[in-house]
C-alpha cells in the first residue's frame, strides 16, 4: 500500500453527527472525497446540501434525524442498531455535534449547563458506547471527537462548554486506553477558532474580533475545509498508530 493509497476510505461507511452545516459538513464531504458514504446523523431533517455535496463525490448518503438532547440512551442504541441493519457496518464515528451557551458564572443557569453537558458529552459517550460495540464485532474503526481550544484553556462566559470540551479530551485518551487493544483507534480533532455559528458573537464584537486574530499567527479565522485533511487523516489506516491524540487545527493560537 502506498502512503496515499493509506488515506483511501473506499467501502467504509462514516456516522458524523451535526451534519446540516459548519464544521461537521465539511468533515462529512472530505470523507465522502475520500470514498466513505456518509450517515449523517443531524437534529434538523435540513441535510439537503450535505447530500448533495456527498452524492456529488459518487457517495450514499443517509440521514438520521435525532435531537441528542432529547434522546435517551437506548434511543442512541437504537439509532446505530438501525443504521447497522441498514449499511452492514460502521467503520468511522464522527462526533461533531455540540452546542455553546453563554452567561456568566456566577449567573449561570441549571438549564444551561444541563444542555450543553448532555450533548457535548453524555451522547457523545453512549453514542460511542453504542458504536464501539459494533467495531469490537468488525474487528475495529476509527473514532473522532471534536474537542476545542477550551480543551486546553478555561475561556470567558462558557463555563458548561469548557467543562464539556475539557472532558471530550479526556474521555478520548480514556477509550483509546481501553480500546486501542480492539484496534478501534479514538482520538481527537481541537478546532482553533473557526468561521461558524459558534464564533458569531465573537466574530460581531469588533474588539473582541480583533484581539482573537491578534493571536492567531496564521492571521484569519479559520473555515470548515481547514479540517479536511486532518478528519481524513485520523478515519484513515495512515492513522493506525495514532492513539489518543487530540490535534489542534488552529493556525498556531497555542503555540502562542
Amino acid at each position: 500500500m502506498t502512503i496515499l493509497d493509506a488515506f483511501r476510505l473506499d467501502g467504509k461507511v462514516a456516522l458524523v453527527t451535526g451534519v446540516s452545516r459548519g464544521l461537521g459538513q465539511a468533515m462529512a464531504v472530505a470523507l465522502a472525497e475520500a470514498g466513505a458514504d456518509i450517515v449523517g446523523l443531524d437534529r434538523t431533517p435540513d441535510c439537503q446540501e450535505t447530500c448533495r455535496m456527498v452524492e456529488e463525490q459518487g457517495r450514499r448518503f443517509i440521514t438520521i434525524v435525532c435531537d441528542m438532547r432529547e434522546t435517551p440512551v437506548e434511543g442512541l442504541k437504537e439509532i446505530v442498531a438501525g443504521i447497522v441493519a441498514q449499511t452492514g457496518r460502521i467503520d468511522i464515528l464522527v462526533n461533531n455535534a455540540g452546542i455553546i451557551r453563554r452567561a456568566p458564572a456566577l449567573e449561570f443557569s441549571e438549564a444551561d449547563w444541563d444542555d450543553v453537558l448532555q450533548i457535548n458529552l453524555k451522547a457523545l459517550f453512549f453514542l460511542s458506547q453504542a458504536v464501539g460495540n459494533i467495531m469490537l464485532k468488525q474487528g475495529g474503526g476509527k473514532m473522532i471527537n471534536v474537542a476545542s481550544m477550551l480543551s486546553f484553556q478555561g475561556g470567558i462566559l462558557v463555563p458548561s462548554y469548557a467543562a464539556s470540551k475539557s472532558a471530550v479530551a479526556g474521555l478520548t485518551r480514556s477509550l483509546a486506553n481501553e480500546w486501542a487493544k480492539y484496534n478501534i483507534n479514538v482520538n481527537a480533532i481541537a478546532p482553533g477558532y473557526m468561521a461558524t455559528d459558534n464564533t458569531a458573537p465573537l466574530r460581531a464584537d469588533a474588539s473582541r474580533s480583533e484581539a482573537i486574530l491578534s493571536r492567531i499567527p496564521a492571521g484569519r479565522w479559520g473555515v470548515p475545509d481547514d479540517l479536511k485533511g486532518v478528519v481524513v487523516f485520523l478515519a484513515s489506516a495512515a492513522s493506525d498508530y495514532v492513539q489518543g491524540a487530540v490535534l489542534p487545527v488552529d493556525g498556531g493560537w497555542l503555540a502562542r
